[in-house]
C-alpha cells in the first residue's frame, strides 16, 4: 500500500506529483464510497462526484491534510459541499414537494436520489450549527452521511473505539433530529 502520509507531506512541500499520487492511491476507495451511496441517481454519478471532490481537494485544503484520516475527513467535507450545491441548484429549478424526513441511517446521496432535497438542505443547516458547538461530532456526521463510511471504517481512520463512535453518533443524531424538527 502506498504511504499516504508520506505523499501528503511531499504534497504540502509543493510536490504536485505527490498530490496526484494521493488521489490515484485513494481513488478506488473514494469512488467506491460514492458509488455505494448514489445507487441510481440519474443526475449524479460516482465518477463525477469523486472528480468534483478531487477538484476541491487539489486546492490548499488537501495540501493541509496530515494523514489518511484527515484526507478522508476533507474528502467527506468536499462531497458534502458538492451534494449541497447540487441540491440547491435543483431546488432553484423547482420549489415545493412535501418531502418526508429520512432517517440519518441513509446517506446524503441516497436522500438526493430519493428527491429529498429539502431534507438534506435542512440537515446541512443543522449540521452547520452542530459544527459550531462540537466540530468533532459534525466531522463524524460528514464522514458517515456524506462520505458513506461505516463506523468500523471511521474507527480505523480515527484510531478510536467503535463503541465511543457509536456513542458520539447517537449524540449527533439526537442533536440533528431536534434541530431539524424545530426548524
Amino acid at each position: 500500500m502506498t504511504d499516504i502520509t508520506g505523499l501528503l507531506a511531499r504534497a504540502r512541500d509543493g510536490d504536485r506529483q505527490a498530490s496526484g499520487q494521493v488521489f490515484s492511491a485513494l481513488y478506488g476507495q473514494l469512488r467506491g464510497l460514492a458509488a455505494g451511496q448514489l445507487r441510481g441517481d440519474p443526475l449524479m454519478r460516482a465518477t463525477s462526484l469523486v472528480h468534483e471532490a478531487w477538484l476541491k481537494l487539489e486546492g490548499a485544503a488537501a495540501l493541509a491534510s496530515n494523514d489518511r484520516q484527515h484526507y478522508f475527513a476533507i474528502a467527506a467535507r468536499a462531497m458534502r459541499q458538492i451534494v449541497i450545491d447540487h441540491l440547491r441548484a435543483r431546488a432553484a429549478q423547482c420549489r415545493g414537494g412535501g418531502a418526508e424526513i429520512a432517517p440519518l441511517e441513509t446517506t446524503a446521496l441516497q436522500a438526493v436520489a430519493a428527491a429529498r432535497d429539502d431534507e438534506v438542505l435542512t440537515l446541512d443547516a443543522a449540521l452547520t450549527r452542530l459544527g459550531q458547538l462540537d466540530p468533532a461530532l459534525a466531522a463524524l456526521v460528514e464522514m458517515r452521511f456524506y462520505a458513506g463510511l461505516e463506523l468500523t471504517e471511521i474507527a480505523v481512520l480515527q484510531q478510536r473505539s467503535e463503541r465511543s463512535l457509536k456513542r458520539d453518533w447517537r449524540r449527533a443524531r439526537a442533536f440533528l433530529q431536534c434541530e431539524m424538527s424545530a426548524g
